[in-house]
Formats: C-alpha cells, sequence, structure tokens
C-alpha cells in the first residue's frame, strides 16, 4: 500500500474533461484519474475554502458519519479493472472498522473534508503510476493533446511539469464556470458514470 497526497485537480486542454493527480508521498510518482466535471467541483470547492449557503452531496455525507459518531480515517484506490477505477472508504464507529465501495473522486472528495489520508495499492501504483524526474535543462512546452490517456510518459511528464498550484487556479475557473452552468446537474453525473475514472 502506497501513501498518496492529492497533487490537485486540473483538465484537460482541449476537452476539458477534470484530472485528478495524486502523489505517492515518499518519491515522483503520479497516478492520474479522469473523473466526472461534479466531483471535480466538489474537490476543488474544498481546497479553495469555498462555502456552500447549502451542504453538497460530500458534505452530507461528512455530516452524517460525524453524527453516527463515525471518522473517516482513509480512502483507498484499490484496483484498476476494464479501465475504471475502484476505491474503498474506511470509517471507524465504536472502535469498529467498515470499508465501504466507492468511485475514487467520491472517496477523494470525503478525504479532503474530513483530512483522510489517501492510499493507493501497489499494483495499481505499479500499473498506471508515472514516474517523473525533472532535469534542469528542459524547458518544457504546454502538451496541447485532446486526451491526456494518449501520451507517453515524456510527454506526460511535461504537462505535470507546468501544471504548477497556480496554473491549476487559472484553469479552474473555466472548468469549474462550465460545470456548474449545465441544467441537468444530477442527470449527467449518472450519464458520465461510464466515461469517468479511465486512465
Amino acid at each position: 500500500m502506497r501513501e498518496m497526497t492529492l497533487y490537485g485537480v486540473s483538465f484537460e486542454p482541449i476537452g476539458k474533461q477534470p484530472i485528478v493527480l495524486l502523489k505517492t508521498a515518499d518519491d515522483d510518482r503520479f497516478l492520474p484519474i479522469w473523473i466526472g466535471h461534479p466531483e471535480a467541483a466538489a474537490i476543488l470547492m474544498k481546497l479553495q475554502g469555498a462555502n456552500p449557503p447549502r451542504p453538497m452531496t460530500h458534505d452530507l455525507f461528512s455530516d452524517v458519519i460525524s453524527e453516527l459518531q463515525g471518522e473517516v480515517v482513509r480512502v483507498t484506490v484499490t484496483e484498476l479493472r476494464e479501465n475504471t477505477y475502484y476505491a474503498r472508504i474506511t470509517i471507524v464507529q465504536d472502535g469498529r472498522e467498515v470499508e465501504v465501495d466507492s468511485r475514487p473522486s467520491d472517496a477523494i472528495a470525503l478525504a479532503v473534508r474530513c483530512d483522510a489520508q489517501i492510499f493507493a495499492s501497489d499494483e495499481v501504483v505499479e500499473e498506471s503510476g508515472i514516474e517523473l524526474q525533472a532535469d534542469d535543462d528542459e524547458q518544457p512546452g504546454l502538451v496541447t493533446a485532446s486526451s491526456l490517456a494518449d501520451l507517453d510518459p515524456a510527454e506526460f511528464r511535461q504537462f505535470l511539469e507546468n501544471v504548477t498550484p497556480e496554473e491549476f487556479a487559472s484553469s479552474l475557473e473555466e472548468g469549474l464556470g462550465e460545470a456548474f452552468e449545465e441544467p441537468e446537474f444530477e442527470d449527467e453525473d449518472d450519464e458520465d458514470d461510464d466515461d469517468e475514472e479511465r486512465a
């Protein structure tokens, strides 16, 4: 099991599909997970300290767990099967540990609200993680591919080296605006289930 940190969230340069980037805590391996716009918005709102007037779904889930004297202690990206990531949420209640099946995007959105640790299985990191080692003499350009899933490791490295926290912030306004402008928010979430979280 590898401990991960939430490196950030960005959007594909052309398709604007949200991507959450997890990074191994002890080295420079990155795990990209394609997610839906509603989940990206939920993660980013918490990271940016935004407080909605009424609880959103992940806020509600966090509040319910807390009111039931439970604590989310960790979330784990457990496997990659048929191009879809799977995750588990670990909750401790009255000394009893409970694991709940989840999409990684929902698990991460909950983790940032509960200050829970994020992990990924060794198999997932070995299979899908990309190791980056920056060279001082390189000045990579921005990647403009329509799908980062089609990039080779060198191109993906260029993308990551250019997606700084500041660049995340500048690109998020447009992506979040598109997410919240959609009239059928919940229906689109359902329709995106088959397409999200693919790498």
